[in-house]
């Protein structure tokens, strides 16, 4: 199957601590550094995201009514 262009797929392991590591590539791909921090949405039936740095500052704009 071919991957669609900029659609990605990654695994990632859960440790003892319930921690992930981010693979490289995604991290390289959406600028996540050592330090950020990161937010995690979850449904139950859709599962969980992370959205990425723009979606988020976007998106609290929205909510605090502030211009961009």
């Amino acid at each position: 199957m071919k991957q669609p262009k900029g659609k990605y797929l990654w695994t990632a392991n859960v440790g003892e601590k319930g921690q992930i590591v981010i693979p490289k590539q995604a991290r390289d791909i959406f600028d996540i550094k050592p330090g950020d921090t990161i937010i995690l949405l979850g449904d139950e039936k859709r599962g969980i995201a992370i959205p990425d740095k723009k979606t988020m500052q976007k998106f609290s704009s929205i909510v605090f009514d502030e211009e961009e």
